[in-house]
């Protein structure tokens, strides 16, 4: 990523591709070392240029206004009531002058939709019609493939939703959703679809698409018959296409609209290269936007459970795959918020599928609630009859897990009796022993002790017995590497630093009188000093090219840059008011000296030649 200073500043070399993901990353590792392969440089600068930064970020921020030369708004990374984030579109930068963070338009899709670097490279190529490409370390053949079966699986669900809309046979689908009071707006919006009830309705839409019938088992749309040929997996069912958090469909899931009792209820897409059920929350793509603003995800059983709360308002949604929670779940969850709310059914089996659901998302340090709907109700059926204020109030009351629990495990054992009492204990110590964060294992551990009756010591005790059994289960005890001693951090830069080199960088013109002037010991340790004294070292020796060089000594720095970028306004004299920061760094140098020498010279104990040294260092110094 350039940091170009200047509108006309089109000089330099290009940043290379490793540092491009480290700064568009914020600084630290590079994920380069993550990337199945790496992206050329000429084709990161085709999709930075394709994808004009006002647009992306205005298309998220309905709020962002002209102002000036450039657009501001409320920043979205943090809460504000006055408008600090700004855009600039002649440097294609964002900055927010009050949380500090600021980048190219990667950066910014990274932070919005909490990507990865690749995943924000892919999303924005996607979005201007770019084809990546990679470098030969990729495996273009995996590659390849897997690209065909996003392709697929995309013109797969517009043959369903077709299907839905417009042909005479999915009527008994249409009247389905019209009962469950999904709208017409509602099954676009989703891309419900409809799959005909027929052996041969894909394979012969697939044919006539040119996709082979190979192709179309390994994306799980058909299945190979034993005595040879193939036949459809989903036929005669209300199609759910399942996306991943880009948007793209990867996989389908059929609801069954008649049949007898044999019937699956649900048929999903199976394992393949592009999906995997444990690691895909359906609806996410659509709804990580509110559960990052609300900083809570509502946790529903089903597609039509989730479609009715987003319709209705209630938007920070998402539903399992029909499977109990994972690792991965739990770890894509905290990405975007800290706190989940089981919204399961009222019955015993929805008891028990919170209760399932639980260990993976304590395990990933997310603070659970659980939220008891009304008896004969699912999110889904509250939201038809009562409406979207009667879901809120029903979630405002969501209890805490481990409350929760408590009360589930009382209604299955007898907590006045002793047995009851230990299998209670028992079962809380099997939860708590998976809570990461020490602090609610703490707080958790106290209130279910206090609840149950029983000493905080003996459930402490209880829960290390467990977390002993764990690690006796694990074939080889992980090990954790020792921890190293954290670096101290760095000052801030002055005012003097600040100004001094957005000058340097803002204005060639002022760099060499400022280099002449400028004494390396009147910077400080700061980020901004440590960069003025590289410039400085470089123009010395003749080997000074531009800012691109403190991105390559200073990978960490991408933000202060984005901000001394975005924030800069030549004065009418550039080199007169860099002669006036370097005689600020001289100012506040001899300031700090004289303070070092009358500390001095306040000790006891000092001969008269020492006391008359000082005192004539000072007055140099004056």
């Amino acid at each position: 990523m350039r940091l170009c200073f200047c509108a006309n500043h089109q000089g330099g070399r290009a940043p290379s591709r490793e540092k491009q993901t480290r700064l568009a990353a914020g600084g630290g590792a590079a994920h380069s070392r993550g990337v199945p392969g790496l992206i050329p440089d000429h084709v990161l600068d085709q999709i930075r240029h394709a994808n004009d930064i006002v647009d992306v970020v205005g298309s998220r921020m309905p709020d962002l206004k002209r102002a000036g030369g450039a657009f501001k708004a409320l920043c979205p990374f943090h809460k504000e009531k006055t408008p600090s984030f700004q855009v600039n579109p002649q440097r294609q930068l964002f900055k927010c002058f009050g949380c500090g963070v600021g980048g190219d338009v990667f950066k910014f899709v990274m932070l919005w939709d909490r990507l990865t670097f690749p995943e924000a490279v892919e999303q924005l190529a996607r979005k201007a019609g770019i084809a990546l490409e990679f470098s030969a370390s990729r495996d273009r053949g995996a590659s390849g493939q897997k690209e065909l079966l996003f392709k697929l699986h995309s013109d797969a669900a517009g043959f369903f939703h077709t299907q839905l809309m417009k042909e005479p046979p999915a009527q008994i689908a249409r009247d389905y959703l019209t009962k469950r009071k999904v709208s017409a707006d509602a099954a676009k919006e989703f891309m419900l679809g409809y799959s005909p009830d027929a052996w041969d309705a894909v394979l012969q839409w697939g044919a006539s698409r040119k996709y082979p019938p190979q192709l179309l088992e390994e994306a799980g749309l058909v299945i190979q018959r034993e005595g040879g040929g193939y036949y459809d997996r989903f036929r005669g069912r209300l199609m759910f296409p399942i996306r991943d958090e880009s948007g793209r469909t990867i996989g389908f899931s059929g609801r069954v609209l008649a049949g007898d009792e044999k019937t699956a209820k649900y048929v999903n897409t199976p394992e393949t290269p592009i999906f995997t059920k444990g690691r895909v929350l359906y609806g996410l793509d659509k709804t990580k936007r509110a559960i990052i603003e609300a900083k809570q995800a509502i946790v529903c059983e089903g597609q039509l459970d989730l479609i009715a709360c987003y319709t209705a308002g209630v938007q920070n949604v998402v539903a399992p795959q029909g499977t109990a929670f994972t690792g991965d779940h739990g770890r894509i969850l905290k990405r975007y918020c800290d706190e989940v709310v089981l919204c399961f059914d009222s019955d015993a089996a929805g008891q028990n599928a919170a209760v399932r659901s639980v260990d993976e998302l304590l395990a990933a340090g997310l603070v659970v609630k659980v939220v008891t709907m009304p008896a004969g109700h699912d999110p889904d059926s509250l939201v038809r009859e009562e409406g979207a204020d009667r879901l809120r109030e029903v979630v405002s009351g969501a209890r805490a897990f481990f409350d929760f629990h408590l009360d589930y495990l009382c209604t299955r054992h007898n907590p006045q009796g002793d047995t009851g009492r230990v299998q209670i204990s028992r079962a809380l110590a099997e939860s708590l022993a998976k809570v990461a964060n020490a602090v609610l294992r703490a707080t958790y551990i106290q209130r279910s002790a206090a609840r149950l009756g029983v000493p905080e010591a003996a459930l402490r005790e209880e829960i290390a017995k467990v977390r002993r059994r764990f690690e006796r289960a694990d074939d080889v005890e992980p090990t954790e590497p020792e921890p190293e001693g954290e670096a101290p951090a760095k000052p801030a830069p002055s005012p003097a630093e600040k100004m001094l080199l957005q000058l340097a960088l803002g204005s060639p013109e002022t760099l060499a009188p400022a280099c002449e002037a400028l004494d390396a010991q009147w910077l400080t340790a700061s980020v901004a000093g440590e960069m003025l004294a590289h410039i400085r070292r470089l123009h010395a020796a003749g080997q000074w090219r531009g800012e691109d060089q403190l991105l390559d000594e200073f990978p960490d720095a991408q933000d202060l840059l984005a901000e001394l970028a975005v924030g800069f306004r030549p004065p009418a004299n550039p080199s007169a008011a860099a002669l006036d920061c370097v005689r600020a760094l001289q100012k506040r140098w001899a300031q700090g000296c004289t303070e070092t020498l009358r500390r001095q010279l306040a000790q006891p104990g000092l001969t008269p030649a020492e006391i008359a040294r000082i005192q004539k260092q000072i007055l140099d110094l004056k």
